[in-house]
């Protein structure tokens, strides 16, 4: 018995040693899932210490300042912010009420590059639409004169899908009104909730559109603007708006970059990032201190963990909110050298990421599905889609880099998208936890592979 006991003791060893060693990539991954506090850190400490970040202001300079501390902190190298110049506009008193039939205050907020009304307010009749289409159909004369108000009901979709549908009013309706001689337009808010928070967004005035004042109802105030126009009949609603926005000229924005060193400069840096500014109704957790949080601790994790093959460059993005300064700039700056070989962003919130989507060459297919298999473990599945980096890394993409999209749920993403309600409040821990073991197998897999990444040009898709 005891000789039996002597083999079986020596033999131990050698069945250990046969064992597969395990995945330093799903190692870290679920020490991620278990125990990453660093985000939450992060997120917390830029929505507390900073607050508000629109772009080009002085609290978006006391966000870089902010990063580039916290960054040098953590030991990320070559830690230094890329600078660039941009106009910024500025909100003011924002005010509306209906005079006539029905006299009443509304909620509402300008929408970015809002013209301003007389200080005293606008009184006009408002004439209502149901969709851009409806209003380009209407005739120039119906609309001169009017406050345009166009009524639409996003629904909220895990994928965010209809951003881009219901986004139009807000994109396109400014430029369209004012063509059509329109005083100002009121559009309902690009959202999903129903608290009386207006949702702001950057809009644009297009050639041959002089600014005019453009704001977003809360969607409750919206539905009651529509009883009102429906309840009125033939008797015309009149409305004061009240908004006075300015021009400040040029400021100075940026990107705070930062880089976790690789072992081999041939095989060429993966970018990845989120974007550091925000509109100034809430403080920017989710959008997008969380993205920012999650890129920054899963490229932190992988540092943690020794040098890997590839460099990991983090870029916290400038003036994204207001047309994606910072991503042009780094690209503009940084594309020459030719050595970026796979990029991905986080910027729509901080709830699970459920999809993950790829945008590599054929002969990348090994190196996806590896990607995909350490990924399922944590309930993401595999979509269809090519992959599109998000606003900031999309011209890295069109130029035939890889990328990568882990897909957050969008679910109640629309709820606080753009109001004074985003908040940290709204970020959940765990499922704050699930993105930066994502990002961080993701990582581990991409900056130690040691084949050759390549990427395609994909095919266009809509907006989300």
């Amino acid at each position: 018995m005891k000789k039996l006991l002597l083999v079986a003791a020596l033999a131990l060893p050698s069945l250990a040693a046969a064992q597969p060693a395990a995945d330093p990539a799903a190692t870290l991954r679920d020490q991620a899932m278990r125990g990453d506090t660093l985000a939450w850190e992060l997120v917390e400490g830029l929505t507390t210490e900073v607050g508000p970040r629109q772009a080009g202001t002085e609290a978006e300079r006391r966000a870089r300042d902010w990063a580039v501390r916290r960054l040098t902190e953590l030991g990320f190298a070559n830690v230094h912010v890329e600078t660039f110049e941009m106009p910024v506009w500025m909100r003011g008193e924002e005010r509306a009420e209906i005079i006539s039939p029905f006299p009443q205050p509304l909620i509402l907020t300008a929408l970015g590059n809002s013209a301003a009304t007389p200080a005293g307010g606008l009184e006009a009749e408002v004439i209502g639409f149901q969709s851009v289409d409806e209003l380009r159909a209407a005739p120039d004369a119906l609309v001169r004169g009017k406050i345009v108000f166009i009524n639409h009901a996003m629904r909220p979709t895990q994928d965010g899908s209809g951003y881009g549908q219901f986004g139009a009013p807000r994109r396109a309706g400014p430029t369209l009104a004012s063509r059509k001689g329109a005083a100002a337009i009121v559009v309902r808010s690009i959202g999903t909730d129903y608290h009386r928070n207006g949702h702001t967004g950057v809009q644009a005035f297009g050639e041959g559109a002089r600014p005019i004042p453009a704001a977003a109802l809360t969607i409750p105030d919206a539905e009651q603007l529509q009883r009102i126009l429906s309840r009125a009949g033939d008797v015309p609603v009149r409305m004061r708006l009240t908004l006075t926005p300015r021009n400040i000229g040029r400021r100075q924005s940026g990107n705070v970059v930062a880089e976790v060193p690789g072992t081999d400069p041939s095989a060429g840096v993966i970018i990845i990032g989120g974007h550091l500014d925000s509109w100034d109704l809430g403080t920017g957790a989710i959008d997008n201190a969380a993205g920012v949080a999650i890129t920054t601790a899963a490229a932190h994790r992988i540092m943690q963990a020794g040098r890997p093959r590839r460099t990991i460059r983090v870029v916290l993005f400038g003036a994204e909110e207001v047309g994606g300064g910072g991503g042009p700039t780094h690209f503009r700056v940084n594309s020459p050298a030719g050595n970026a070989v796979m990029v991905g962003e986080s910027d729509f919130g901080a709830d699970r990421v459920w999809r993950v989507e790829f945008n590599f060459a054929q002969g990348n297919a090994a190196l996806a599905d590896r990607i995909a298999a350490l990924l399922a473990p944590l309930g993401i599945t595999r979509g269809g889609d090519p992959a599109n980096a998000g606003a900031d890394l999309n011209e890295w993409v069109r130029a035939g880099t890889a990328a990568v999209d882990l897909n957050q749920d969008g679910t109640r993403y629309f709820d606080y998208h753009h109001t004074p309600d985003d908040t940290l409040d709204k970020i959940d821990p765990a499922q704050l936890r699930q993105n930066v073991a994502a990002w961080t197998a993701v990582l581990s897999v991409l900056a130690n592979a040691p084949e050759r990444i390549e990427g395609i040009a994909p095919t266009p898709r809509p907006a989300r």
